[in-house]
């Protein structure tokens, strides 16, 4: 009788343990991640400043309600301004933090100025960046204006839950069009 031999397999691979070869290997990723987090932290931190946010934040939130409020006009809502008030016969919204956009350009700025690229495709994603974050927050603050007006038991949902995640999620696929389209094919900055 034939003796069965064992089916050949190949040996497990070695387990990786963190040492200083795990440093090297992934070096450029906690790089990044360190950046990004310590860049986002910094910029929080400046917006949640009183002054810059009654210098910056503030008059640029007023301008995002003048836009918005043009955008409804032309839509044929009659609105008038006051501050970052919206208001029309059906319905008053007032634009707040949270509902502006900074958050989202603060983790999109973040993330391009911590990712390896060249000065040069940095610049154009975060003016390419910007702008559509703040083309779809528009979009936002319009339709949440509509849905308050029109339908208003689907507000503080379409509110808090949906445009909240649509605007957040937008600018992270933008920041992934970005790094994969423009920032990938540049040398990386020094």
């Amino acid at each position: 009788m034939a003796k069965k031999r064992a089916p050949l397999t190949a040996p497990p691979p070695p387990a990786a343990e963190p040492g200083p070869g795990w440093w090297r290997r992934y070096r450029r990723e906690i790089r990044f991640l360190a950046l990004f987090l310590l860049l986002l932290g910094a910029g929080f931190a400046l917006v949640s400043l009183q002054w810059v946010n009654d210098h910056a934040v503030e008059p640029f939130t007023a301008g995002i309600a003048r836009a918005s409020g043009a955008a409804l006009d032309l839509l044929g809502q009659h609105t008038t301004l006051q501050g970052t008030v919206i208001r029309s016969p059906r319905f008053t919204v007032n634009i707040r933090n949270g509902c502006n956009g900074v958050e989202t350009m603060l983790i999109f700025l973040a993330a391009v100025l911590a990712f390896p690229a060249t000065w040069r495709a940095r610049l154009l994603g975060l003016g390419l960046g910007i702008a559509a974050i703040q083309v779809v927050n528009l979009v936002r603050v319009v339709a949440l204006f509509l849905t308050g007006a029109y339908l208003p038991r689907l507000f503080d949902a379409s509110h808090t839950v949906i445009w909240q995640t649509l605007v957040v999620l937008f600018g992270v696929l933008v920041w992934i069009y970005w790094a994969n389209r423009f920032a990938a094919d540049g040398e990386p900055a020094a």
